[in-house]
Order: structure tokens, then C-alpha cells, then sequence
């Protein structure tokens, strides 16, 4: 019989803590985290600080108790077995019995108190001074005072018999002395008071730390939220933008840090905005007004032609040819128009499939200048064109200076002349017409604007528009003006970058 065990439950993967807390601040906002920041900045700083005055204290108290020992004078002392024994315990009981007993102190005088004498030899002994209070732990580090000469000493942290910490001093005498024999003399100094001060030290350094650690947190609260009053401002308006697509709204801007930047920035780029759906809109506007009117056209013919048809009048012949050519001129006229726009929707950065290469400006003079003698057969050409080359696109190049060329058609009176110049890369096409007035001078490149003294002209108005974008994309200039003679006409002149080589 097969039996069958469910499987083990799924245990998760356990995150490292690291990897924790690097999602728990990313999920927090700029706000938590300029204040962590904050706090985690001064809380390090205080710390460090509070370190480093703790163990300069400690260094200096130390220090004072270390010169203290050093400068203590240490008498020699000769043994007595009523005073020494062979432990500190046990010569520190034999000194406190001899103290109640009422005993003399021994030859030599009185020595300093906290001092013990360690006396080598066939038998160790441990004495201690009249009068003393401790005894001092011996240690085995203290052999190594034998390895220094007479009269040397090493300070060492030790205790007391009594578990009380002390520093102590090592002397080795050794047996030369006269009257006296080797041994080592311990002076002792009680570091009590100096780790009761150390640890109040940490304590009162601990509290304005921590007390620092919550104003800095306060403190970097007040900060961030101060600071980024502008961005909040900021996200404000990009909601109500990205709410209701108004675009154009902008927030005030005070001094010129990083936030100012970025809010000036975003006020272009909502101006920016702004004035693109205002040109799309009129766009749209002018472009729907422009094609009403052949539309209208074009209804207004097919529906005669339709009513002649379904009336039984046909229409005479003649008459009817004529509708018919309208038509076309009309259907060619819509074709002119949405080319036009189509060249007037293009983004001002190249696309992947446009073709940036060195053109032959002088070339394609050349070409617009048999496509402009076709259309103004009647018409005197001035022409002298030296060699440029400039990188950009050719076929818009070439559309634009079709258009100039147009234009200059457009205007001329019969037999009159059109100069074309191209030298060092400044294109001029000058004509003998009317010449625009200097009033709508500002306005000859708007898409759409036609003077209303040429309604009655053939154009949709987005001609020199063209002209405008496809050099500009260029990275040269444009202008129209009159005749720098005084004379009749108008002077258009392109600017181009390039050289005289292709190269």
C-alpha cells in the first residue's frame, strides 16, 4: 500500500537584512528620507564627538594619575617578619594587628601609604608600611620589571586586595644595595574616582546625544519640509495638469538652488507646452478653415453635376467641362494643402527614416530654378549660384527653396525679373513685385497668414512656413524684407552652414 504524504509547506526565502532595509527606505517618501538623513548625519556627528571628548577625559585623568605616580619618591624599607608575609592578604592582617596592637613602626621611618615592598629571595615576602589601608594584587606581568635597570619603573592597572582598581607602580631594587635586599616596591593609586567620573561623563554625554539626536530629527523635519515646499508645489501642478490637461500653469520661483532650477525648468517646459496645443489648436483651426472653402467647392460642383443627371438636363458641354476642370484644380489645390501640412507636421529632431547627407546646395538651386522657369515661362531669371554643401535633408532643402521660388512667381508682374544669388552660403531670391508692408513683415512666416492683399491668389499660406522649418532644421536663417536697393519687390535671404567643398 503506497502511501502519500502531503508536501512540505513553502517556506520564503529569508531576505538578508541589508536587502531589508534598503526596500524599507526606498518605499519611504523624499520627506523621510531627507529627515533620516538628517538625523543619521548629526546622530553620527554626535557620537563621534561625544567619543572623542569621552576618551580625551579619559586620557587626561588617567594621565594625571600616571604623573601623580611617577612623581611619588619611594623610600626603601627592611623587612620585619612582624610586618611582612607571604601573601598581601595575609601582611595587610599582620599590619592592621600590629596597628591595634600599638606597635612601633620599623627603622627608617614611615613610608607613603598604598606602597607594598616585595622582598625576593630563599623565602618571598610581602610588607606592608605601618599605617596602610590595601594591600596590592601582585600579577605575573610584574616579572618584568627584573628586565630593567635599578631604579626603573613600569605603571600597570591593577586592584587592590579589596577588589578597588588602581594603578600601580613597579620599582625593582636589586640586591647591591647596600644594607638592604632585592626586591620590588609597588606604590598604588586608587582610579575609583576617575571611572565614576568616566561613567558620569557617558552618562551626561549619552543624554545630550540622544537629546541631539531628537532635535536633529525635529530639526531635519522642519528642513525637508521647508525644502520641498517647492516640490510640493511643484507635484501639485502636474496633478492638476495631468487632472484636468490644462497645460500652462507654472509655480512661483524664489532664489536660484536646485529646486529653483527645477522650477523654473518646469515652468518653461509647461509654457513650452502651452504654446504647442495653442499653434496644434490654431493649426487645426486654420487648416479646417483652408480646407472648407475647396470642399465647399468641390460639393457645390458635384451636387450640380448630380441634379443636371437626376433632372434630366444634362448640362451643355461646355459647361460641364469647365465644372470638371475646377474639380481638378480644386482636387490639386486639396493635394498642395495636405502635403503641405504633412511637411508642416514633422517634429523638428530627424526621424529613422528621414536621409541626412551633404547636399549641393548649388545643385538643387539649379533643379528649383527649371521647375520655377515652368511655372513663369514669361518671366526674366537673373541667376548666379557658387558651389555649397551643407548636411541636412535634400528633399526638404529643395521644397524649400521651391517655395521661395514660388513665391517670387507668385508676385512677379508679367516679363518681370527674379534674381537668385547663392554666394558663401547666403542664398537671395529678390522679385519686382508689390513687396510686403512693413507692418506685416513680423507675420510672413505664421503658417496659414496670407496678406489680404493677395486672398484672391492661389496658396494655402503654409508655404513660407515650409521655408522657415526645413531651414531652421538646417541649423540656418531665414528672412524676408525689401529690396536693400529701395526698389520695387520683396528679398528673401537663407543662411546656411557648410563650405565650399563637400568635404
Amino acid at each position: 500500500m503506497t502511501h502519500t504524504f502531503p508536501p512540505p509547506p513553502l517556506v520564503p526565502p529569508r531576505v538578508p537584512r541589508r536587502q531589508r532595509l534598503t526596500r524599507w527606505y526606498r518605499a519611504q517618501s523624499l520627506r523621510s528620507r531627507l529627515t533620516f538623513l538628517t538625523a543619521a548625519a548629526v546622530a553620527v556627528a554626535i557620537a563621534l564627538s561625544a567619543l572623542a571628548c569621552w576618551f580625551i577625559v579619559e586620557k587626561q585623568l588617567y594621565g594625571q594619575v600616571r604623573s601623580d605616580l611617577q612623581s611619588v619618591r619611594i623610600p626603601l624599607m627592611l623587612p620585619s617578619t612582624s610586618d611582612c608575609a607571604t601573601t598581601p592578604q595575609a601582611a595587610l592582617k599582620k599590619t592592621q594587628n600590629a596597628q591595634n596592637s600599638g606597635s612601633h613602626p620599623p627603622a627608617g621611618g614611615p613610608a607613603p601609604r598604598d606602597t607594598q615592598y616585595v622582598f625576593t629571595g630563599p623565602a618571598a615576602l610581602v610588607c606592608l608600611p605601618p599605617g596602610s589601608t590595601n594591600a596590592i594584587v601582585i600579577q605575573t606581568d610584574d616579572a618584568k620589571v627584573l628586565q630593567l635597570k635599578p631604579g626603573q619603573s613600569m605603571i600597570r592597572d591593577g586592584h587592590y586586595t579589596n577588589g578597588t582598581p588602581a594603578m600601580v607602580r613597579v620599582v625593582w631594587y636589586p640586591s647591591e644595595i647596600p644594607g638592604y635586599p632585592a626586591g620590588m616596591v609597588m606604590v598604588a593609586s586608587s582610579t575609583e574616582n576617575v571611572e565614576n567620573s568616566l561613567q558620569q561623563l557617558a552618562l551626561i554625554l549619552g543624554s545630550v546625544a540622544l537629546g541631539g539626536i531628537i532635535l536633529a530629527g525635529l530639526a531635519g523635519r522642519f528642513v525637508a519640509r521647508s525644502a520641498l515646499k517647492p516640490v510640493d508645489q511643484l507635484t501639485d501642478v502636474v496633478e492638476h495638469i495631468a487632472r484636468t490637461e490644462e497645460v500652462g500653469g507654472t509655480i512661483p520661483v524664489h532664489g536660484s538652488d536646485e529646486i529653483a532650477r527645477l522650477s523654473a525648468s518646469f515652468n518653461s517646459m509647461s509654457t513650452a507646452l502651452a504654446n504647442s496645443r495653442d499653434r496644434q489648436t490654431r493649426l487645426i483651426a486654420d487648416a479646417g478653415h483652408e480646407l472648407r472653402t475647396p470642399l465647399t467647392s468641390l460639393r457645390t460642383n458635384v451636387d450640380l453635376l448630380i441634379r443636371s443627371d437626376d433632372t434630366g438636363r444634362p448640362l451643355p458641354a461646355a459647361t460641364r467641362t469647365k465644372l470638371l476642370g475646377n474639380m481638378k484644380a480644386q482636387m490639386q489645390e486639396l493635394t498642395v494643402l495636405i502635403g503641405d501640412l504633412l511637411q508642416l507636421s514633422r517634429p523638428d529632431t530627424p526621424k529613422p527614416g528621414r536621409i541626412l547627407a551633404v547636399v549641393a546646395v548649388h545643385e538643387l538651386v539649379d533643379r528649383a530654378l527649371a521647375r520655377a522657369k515652368l511655372r513663369g515661362p514669361g518671366l526674366v531669371y537673373e541667376t548666379g549660384t557658387e558651389p555649397w554643401f551643407v548636411h541636412g535633408d535634400a528633399a526638404a532643402l529643395e521644397r524649400a527653396v521651391i517655395n521661395l521660388l514660388d513665391n517670387a512667381v507668385k508676385y512677379s508682374p508679367p516679363g518681370g525679373t527674379i534674381d537668385v544669388r547663392l554666394h558663401e552660403g547666403v542664398l537671395t531670391v529678390r522679385d519686382h513685385g508689390p513687396g510686403i508692408p512693413p507692418e506685416e513683415l513680423p507675420y510672413v512666416f505664421d503658417r496659414f497668414w496670407r496678406s489680404p492683399s493677395s486672398r484672391q491668389l492661389p496658396g494655402s499660406g503654409l508655404g513660407l512656413s515650409i521655408v522657415a522649418q526645413s531651414v531652421r532644421e538646417a541649423g540656418g536663417e531665414v528672412s524676408l524684407g525689401p529690396a536693400r536697393d529701395g526698389g520695387p519687390g520683396a528679398l528673401a535671404t537663407v543662411r546656411l552652414p557648410g563650405g565650399p567643398t563637400a568635404g
